[in-house]
């Protein structure tokens, strides 16, 4: 086996992982772009919807609990935001900050109470979950849906958000807040809808990424937020394309790592990308340069 053949699996591993990466960034890339507020429970709404399915997949039949693992997750989603963000929506940046750290904490707190801190099996998902073998490298079938099913959701997204009067909206109030708000935009609306939009996509990336780590822990979906979050900054945070690029690059270098056998490293590598990227590129690669009225 030559070398192609010997690194074409952590090739293939980097493409899905940067996919899934790609759906929890833009939850966090569009938050950010409307609200300028890092969602820290983006990650912990990930691992919630793990554990939905873990309940749900065991109650009824996945036909029924993929649909249904969504719509709770959606409605996570939209409850965090109206619970602990809407309320303090003139408050100072910071106090929306705490609140976000806060939100983290309780959600990772009530699933630790809620499964007793046990890691649980997530359920095997048919026709995804089967192996399949290319170019004598054998994978999982969701390593190649993964970045189809990426691309075709952020293309769907980017459409709506440059030809639908609620995306016209979020570019309106993306631009100008106070303005937007001003010119009769529901921006509570429009701030809802991006949580919902966002919470859709983490649980979409959530069913992906747990068909590939089938085990689903409280605190699984910190490490994976994280690189999200990385991936989003290094593409340009508020940039839906350039989060989707980040993360795919984060994704395939952590598996080039792993394949020199320094997978020790392949963490503290991303966060390394981090500090470079903020030391001589603050805005990302497609990060727009903002100024600050005082």
């Amino acid at each position: 086996m030559g070398f192609f053949g010997r690194n074409l699996p952590y090739l293939l591993a980097g493409i899905s992982v940067g996919g899934q990466y790609a759906l929890i960034a833009v939850g966090y890339t569009m938050v950010y772009g409307i609200l300028r507020l890092i969602n820290f429970a983006h990650g912990d709404i990930f691992t919630a919807a793990g554990f939905f399915m873990v309940y749900i997949a065991a109650t009824m039949p996945l036909t029924l609990a993929i649909p249904l693992v969504i719509v709770l997750t959606v409605l996570l989603g939209f409850t965090v935001e109206r619970v602990a963000y809407k309320p303090l929506r003139s408050a100072p940046r910071m106090s929306i900050m705490i609140s976000a750290i806060g939100v983290s904490y309780l959600l990772q707190n009530l699933m630790w109470y809620v499964t007793g801190g046990l890691a649980k099996q997530y359920p095997s998902i048919p026709w995804i979950s089967n192996s399949i073998t290319i170019g004598g490298a054998t994978t999982k079938v969701v390593t190649i849906i993964t970045p189809i099913l990426t691309v075709a959701l952020v293309i769907g997204l980017v459409q709506l958000i440059n030809h639908t009067k609620i995306g016209m909206a979020m570019r309106a109030v993306s631009k100008d807040f106070e303005t937007s708000k001003l010119m009769g935009i529901r921006i509570n609306s429009v701030i809802s809808m991006t949580f919902i939009i966002g919470s859709f996509l983490a649980a979409v990336g959530s069913m992906l990424y747990f068909t590939n780590y089938s085990t689903v822990t409280p605190t699984v979906g910190a490490m994976p937020g994280l690189k999200a979050f990385v991936a989003a900054v290094f593409g340009g945070i508020g940039s839906i394309p350039g989060a989707v690029i980040g993360a795919f690059v984060i994704g395939i270098c952590e598996n080039i790592i792993k394949a020199l056998g320094l997978t020790t490293f392949s963490d503290a590598f991303t966060f390394a990308l981090l500090i470079v990227i903020l030391l001589f590129r603050p805005t990302g690669l497609f990060g727009e340069k903002t100024s600050e009225k005082v």
